[in-house]
């Protein structure tokens, strides 16, 4: 007999809280990476050893702690972004680490549920809600936006003049790189009404819940915030007072192929996505980009006087760095990839961090080289129908977040200290936690 707390997740949706299913290795298949462990500290701190390893010497790999079928040449990630009817998108949100029965009654008392709508999305009302979304970020409103981004970015950093004056030293995850793209997101959405440290907060606990290997004491402690990110969207979504040129107020206005609106559940899935992705994934990428170019000698303040630069290095750390490091597909048949026979229902992890390392697409892909003639070729966003829409709004307020710090403060430096800085190391994300700097 069902639990009345797990029959809030109807039939479609109650594998995306769950565990994507594991599909064992086939008798015989080597496995020369026994050792890796996609959530260990060497992986997490340095994976690119682990990423050659893959592609030369198990190009499709399984591996056994996880389920998955690693993925990790340029070429195979992008033959299977590009075939969305033989590799379907319906695992893209599945928690990897499997959430126990306490804790889905949580997420069900909050009503919680993911139906397809954009990155877990095969059916045929994705184009739409994908081109509803594309409208709020395409290219000439996120160059409209700039003033914002700059002004934003140009407070945040008045801010941080104080405990760099005072204690010399400040980390700017936390005061800049983090807050910087929620609020952008929040104005560029027309979101009032909430701190945007609640929305962090809660952005990140969903990150953590259902893309990390959580213990089981903290697994409820997530669940909880997941569940208050989830009804204060659904409250917002059905009678928020929001603009209707916002983006709720256009999925309110939406309609699927068939003509009916978009139905509530729907409209929250895509709001939980965007608003997780706009924020978070931007807000890893700048700290990957500060942290990068102040370590680079010289290049600090030339990122801030040389037009152009601060987007190509931002666009190279996209490549060698990007902070969305993986994400999943499911077989939909048996089929072959990269010379292995997989059976339907396989569950992949495209290692798009590894594919921007690729040596048959990107020469010396361990030296950070601005300008590439193809460095457009990199994966981090994705490619095909799938590719993500934020895009354009990432790279600009990653260019425009350098930038503006470099002018601001012209003398900074990574601060001295014992340690490297703790990074995050989720299954899809990695990103430095902290940005230590001080001035000279």
């Amino acid at each position: 007999m069902t639990s009345p707390a797990l029959e809030a997740f109807p039939p479609d949706t109650a594998a995306i809280p769950g565990s994507a299913a594991a599909c064992p290795a086939p008798p015989g298949v080597p496995d020369p990476l026994g050792l890796l462990d996609v959530f260990g500290e060497d992986f997490v701190r340095e994976p690119h050893p682990w990423l050659e390893l893959l592609r030369t010497e198990s190009p499709v790999h399984h591996d056994p702690g996880t389920g998955l079928w690693l993925v990790s040449r340029h070429e195979d990630i992008r033959r299977v972004l590009l075939e969305p009817e033989d590799f379907l998108p319906d695992n893209a949100q599945h928690a990897v680490t499997p959430l126990p029965v306490s804790v889905l009654r949580i997420l069900a008392r909050a009503g919680f549920t993911l139906p397809p709508a954009l990155a877990n999305n095969g059916t045929e009302s994705h184009a739409g809600l994908r081109r509803l979304v594309t409208r709020f970020f395409h290219a000439r409103r996120v160059e409209e936006a700039v003033p914002v981004i700059e002004r934003t970015a140009e407070e945040l950093l008045a801010r941080a003049r104080t405990p760099l004056d005072t204690a010399g030293s400040c980390d700017l995850f936390a005061s800049y790189a983090q807050i910087l793209p929620c609020r952008v997101l929040m104005e560029l959405l027309g979101i009032e009404g909430i701190e945007p440290a609640t929305l962090i907060r809660w952005s990140d606990a969903s990150l953590e819940l259902f893309y990390g290997r959580p213990s089981p004491e903290r697994q409820p402690e997530l669940a909880a915030l997941v569940g208050d990110f989830h009804r204060w969207l659904t409250a917002t979504v059905r009678g928020g007072a929001v603009p209707e040129d916002s983006f709720i107020g256009a999925l309110r206005r939406h309609r699927l192929p068939g003509g009916e609106p978009l139905d509530v559940r729907t409209a929250v899935a895509a709001c939980f996505f965007v608003f997780i992705a706009g924020q978070s994934t931007t807000g890893q990428l700048i700290a990957t980009v500060l942290r990068r170019v102040s370590t680079e000698p010289g290049l600090w303040v030339r990122a801030g006087a040389e037009p152009g630069l601060a987007e190509a290095w931002v666009e190279e750390v996209l490549r060698r760095e990007p902070p969305v490091t993986t994400w999943r597909r499911v077989t939909a048949r048996d089929l072959s990839l990269g010379g292995v026979r997989l059976p339907a229902g396989a569950p992949l992890l495209l290692m798009l961090i590894g594919s921007g390392s690729d040596p048959e697409v990107f020469p010396e892909p361990a030296t950070m080289c601005p300008h590439r003639p193809n460095i457009r070729h990199h994966l981090a966003f994705g490619a095909g129908r799938h590719r993500c829409p934020g895009a354009s709004l990432a790279r600009t307020e990653a260019a425009v977040a350098l930038r503006v710090a470099a002018r601001a403060l012209p003398g900074l430096r990574p601060a001295a200290g014992p340690t490297e800085p703790p990074m995050l190391g989720l299954l899809s994300f990695r990103a430095p936690l902290e940005v230590p700097v001080s001035v000279a």
